[in-house]
């Protein structure tokens, strides 16, 4: 399928890309990592097992669940059909995108995985949580990963938008059919 992609998307991301610092380059390596998080996933299940004892596996489960469901979907309905070429695969963009370490991931990029998983986690926690702060750092994370995919020119912002609001309906979605379950499972609500 072949689409013209927004001329403005491209100015945005040689914008976001085209702005760095050695500093900030760091960061952004440290954000859009998957391992650099684990403390951060480590203190989340501590908070639900505070929040929930034992029953804070159920909401785990759908965690995983959401991980699995956003990935996939952001593959093989998205990636597989659109083929959007990444920008750093983008032969018209040649020498435009900075790249760091050489790394630019497959060869498609609409929709962004790691913006639908973020924003799929976000959302389904920051509703299981129903903490005003923890929600807003939860957010926070999920915008400060999904930019780093641009500025380290692997991602166009729309690429982030429709990955995030993906991984946010999925987050919400999911949500809903958990509070199910854990009303079937436990005869009432565990939020």
């Amino acid at each position: 399928m072949e689409l013209n992609w927004p001329e403005w998307d491209a100015r945005a991301l040689l914008w976001v890309n085209g702005h760095h610092a050695p500093w900030l380059d760091q960061v952004m390596v440290f954000a859009t990592g998957r391992v650099e998080w684990v403390p951060l996933y480590l203190i989340l299940i501590y908070l639900l097992y505070r929040r929930m004892g034992w029953r804070m596996w159920l909401a785990l489960v759908f965690v995983a669940l959401l991980v699995t469901l956003t990935d996939q979907l952001s593959v093989r309905a998205f990636k597989e059909v659109f083929l959007r070429p990444r920008p750093c695969h983008e032969p018209a963009l040649e020498g435009l995108v900075r790249i760091l370490n050489g790394k630019c991931g497959g060869t498609y990029g609409f929709v962004s995985s790691h913006a639908a998983n973020t924003f799929g986690m976000a959302t389904f926690l920051s509703l299981v949580f129903r903490r005003p702060w923890l929600g807003a750092g939860l957010f926070f994370w999920a915008v400060l990963v999904s930019y780093s995919r641009a500025y380290l020119g692997v991602h166009y912002p729309l690429d982030l938008l429709c990955g995030g609001l993906m991984g946010a309906g999925m987050g919400a979605a999911l949500w809903i059919i958990y509070l199910r379950t854990d009303r079937a499972v436990n005869g009432s609500l565990s939020v």
